[in-house]
């Protein structure tokens, strides 16, 4: 089973909630997935490698972008089709980057262009030779269903595997104390691999919400505590209240 049946998956009976808020301060943007919108564009992502890229599981995909709601899509859609994510673009069949970023694909097969929209707008000024992550998936379906069952050793992070990762992700929501009633307040980064498992992967892992903040305005932080009944703290948020 991969990463994301295993995380996604039982969050799926309660598909209606709030599952990814994100809030940039530098343009005032916020938006909110459900679960089962999260789900789909994951879903979609994983047609997309599959159908167009022909992505086997075990294939590398490098994933060079900030934490982002569209950031989860990329990820969870790669591991649902059984990728092994990296941080080596030379060493990858696909590489996901921002638009702004073009160099940081350089030696991937597949150079996609991600916009990192807060509505998920294309993108302006495709650079040569990239495809448009968001204009590419939308075509593809909002249900995926794996042809070749994963194992738990299939590699699936840098060097960790399947089962590996799913531990971390366990242990760290244990380790963070969240559970299925907690929103998380989050401003960490998705570095590979630990910011993406406490940033991300153990927020799933814990069955609770993500509050995603980027370019978090301290003079905020208290409307947005309370705007969004947030209960656990990731980052230093602590040092911003004095």
């Amino acid at each position: 089973m991969s990463i994301t049946q295993a995380l996604l998956g039982p969050l799926l009976a309660g598909a209606a909630k709030p599952l990814i808020t994100h809030y940039d301060d530098a343009t005032g943007a916020r938006i909110e997935l459900s679960r089962a919108t999260t789900a789909n564009w994951a879903a979609k992502t994983a047609n997309w490698l599959v159908d167009e890229v022909d992505l086997e599981p075990g294939t590398p995909v490098a994933v060079s972008l900030p934490a982002h709601w569209q950031t989860a899509g990329v990820l969870l859609g790669a591991w649902w089709c059984g990728a092994h994510v990296t941080d080596d673009p030379g060493d990858a069949e696909v590489a996901f980057v921002p638009a702004s970023a073009p160099d940081r694909a350089e030696g991937a097969h597949v150079k996609a262009a991600v916009g990192l929209d807060p509505l998920g707008a294309p993108v302006r000024d495709l650079p040569e030779g990239f495809v448009d992550y968001v204009s590419d998936i939308r075509v593809h379906g909002d249900d995926f269903s794996p042809i070749v069952p994963l194992g738990g050793d299939a590699p699936a992070l840098l060097d960790r595997s399947v089962d590996e990762v799913l531990g971390a992700a366990r242990e760290r929501a244990g380790e963070l104390g969240i559970g299925p009633r907690d929103r998380v307040l989050s401003t960490l980064d998705w570095t590979l691999p630990g910011g993406v498992v406490d940033g991300l992967l153990a927020v799933l892992a814990g069955e609770a919400a993500l509050v995603q903040c980027t370019n978090l305005d301290p003079a905020k932080l208290g409307k947005r505590r309370a705007d969004e009944r947030t209960t656990v703290e990731l980052g230093e948020l602590g040092e911003l209240d004095g």
